[in-house]
């Protein structure tokens, strides 16, 4: 069955995010992306590719009709699965990640990272030494709700898996299925950029204040068949929604400058799935040195993405210093809610969701066949970022994993779903880089604009 823009969550999107909505017959139906499941997830991942394929479109002033190759768009969503560096695989979960029993049904914990992997342990009253066998037994004696509190009072992650009703009852489901897929709010200040521009620091004499109605701009030449260049992008994510978005903005030719903290580890093989055309510094924005700098990228910044929890940055006063930006934040379980302040991972929100009881066999809880959730938002947070920019003005943007949870659960089943099932085996649409072997683009016929760059590689400056 094909996929077509007349109704779901592209439409849906669209409008969110103030589209023209007669640009819509623009995205022609296609194949469904080949991903298996009992929720029409390839539904889900067609859509929100969709809309950031119909943004960058806008920004380019094309009227050409839109198809979502469906390898294409699966074998982006399902990039762990292809990843080598050098041929070797990586490990995608922890031995300590995933569904186990406790005493009153099933709990999904993640582990991948090493201080989860230490609190998870913690929470629980075991050693550093515990392996899985011990971990199993504790969790068998618990509640899942008891876990929950566990992990959640010591930073570690492990959720209840809960059924669709049991989450839609409970006040963090009634939470972050509120408002819009996508919050989209015009803040009134004008962008400090223009297409075809390069570098976007606005020229003051010493001492002088930047205000948002008179900015300017460097000339510089511009990128042949890049919609985004000069394009100066913040990132502040990490794991994969807020990678893939800024991946995704350097793709269309933004300069992205990803930020990550110096003693916060990070797993070096999914840092290099999502690192295409950016590059990658260290910097302790708490400090005072690092505070200094990143006031100063911020000042030429012209986007700023962030995926830390609600709370880890004060982005009010971000936006106050530096209101001539297009600021899109991320969060695992929303801005409302007791779990709003929670860290998050797409396999956690399909548990507490319902997405796993629906995707299991029996009483045994499943995944979906990507990290869906994650990859989906992250494109729905480009759509939105490249209509700020082309409408040329400020915004607040706003998207959450459980927002996207509750939008895949609301879809109609049955017929998406079933006609992705026979394509469940797909040769996937890959590239080599340097080593690498990684998932190509998602959409569009541009390549990578360079290979990702091992982390924490480049300085904390702009080019």
């Amino acid at each position: 069955m094909a996929m077509s823009s007349e109704d779901g969550l592209l439409a849906e999107v669209w409008r969110d995010v103030g589209g023209d909505t007669m640009r819509l017959v623009l995205v022609q139906g296609s194949s469904p992306p080949p991903l298996r499941a009992a929720l029409p997830v390839a539904r889900l991942v067609h859509d929100a590719v969709a809309a950031a394929a119909l943004a960058a479109q806008e920004l380019e002033d094309s009227a050409a009709p839109i198809r979502i190759d469906p390898v294409h768009a699966a074998t982006a969503v399902t990039s762990e699965r292809w990843f080598r560096h050098h041929g070797e695989a990586p490990r995608a979960w922890h031995p300590l990640s995933g569904f186990r029993p406790a005493a009153d049904g099933f709990v999904r914990t993640h582990a991948n990272y090493p201080h989860h992997h230490e609190r998870l342990l913690r929470s629980l009253g075991l050693t550093g030494a515990a392996d899985a066998a011990a971990l199993d037994a504790r969790i068998r004696s618990m509640t899942g709700a008891e876990v929950e509190r566990a992990a959640a009072a010591n930073g570690a992650l492990a959720v209840a898996v809960r059924t669709e009703g049991e989450w839609g009852a409970s006040p963090q489901g009634r939470a972050g299925a509120a408002g819009p897929l996508v919050q989209f709010e015009r803040t009134g200040a004008r962008l400090r950029w223009r297409r075809g521009a390069r570098g976007s620091e606005p020229r003051r004499s010493p001492g002088a204040r930047r205000t948002a109605d008179a900015p300017t701009v460097a000339e510089g030449p511009r990128a042949a068949g890049a919609p985004l260049a000069g394009l100066r992008v913040l990132d502040l994510t990490r794991v994969i929604a807020g990678p893939v978005a800024g991946r995704t903005l350097a793709l269309l030719g933004a300069d992205v400058l990803r930020i990550d903290p110096p003693r916060l580890p990070e797993l070096g093989w999914q840092h290099l799935d999502t690192g295409h055309g950016k590059r990658s510094a260290l910097l302790d924005v708490r400090s005072v040195d690092g505070s200094a700098r990143f006031e100063r990228l911020l000042e030429s910044a012209n986007v700023l993405l962030l995926g830390y929890r609600p709370g880890a940055l004060d982005v009010e006063a971000i936006v106050g210093r530096h209101p001539a930006l297009v600021v899109a934040e991320l969060s695992a379980w929303g801005w409302s809610g007791p779990w709003a302040d929670r860290r998050g991972f797409d396999s956690l929100v399909q548990a507490a969701s319902g997405i796993a009881v629906v995707e299991g066999a029996t009483d045994t809880p499943s995944a979906l066949p990507a990290q869906a959730l994650d990859h989906a938002t992250g494109y729905l947070l480009v759509a939105a970022v490249l209509r700020a920019v082309a409408e040329g003005g400020s915004a607040r943007i706003r998207a959450s994993l459980a927002r996207t949870a509750a939008a895949l659960l609301a879809l109609p089943r049955g017929a998406d779903a079933g006609a992705a099932t026979a394509a469940d085996a797909f040769e996937p649409s890959l590239v080599h880089l340097h080593g690498l072997t990684t998932a190509q683009p998602a959409f569009g016929r541009r390549s990578w604009p360079a290979p990702p760059r091992s982390w924490g590689g480049d300085p904390a400056a702009w080019r």
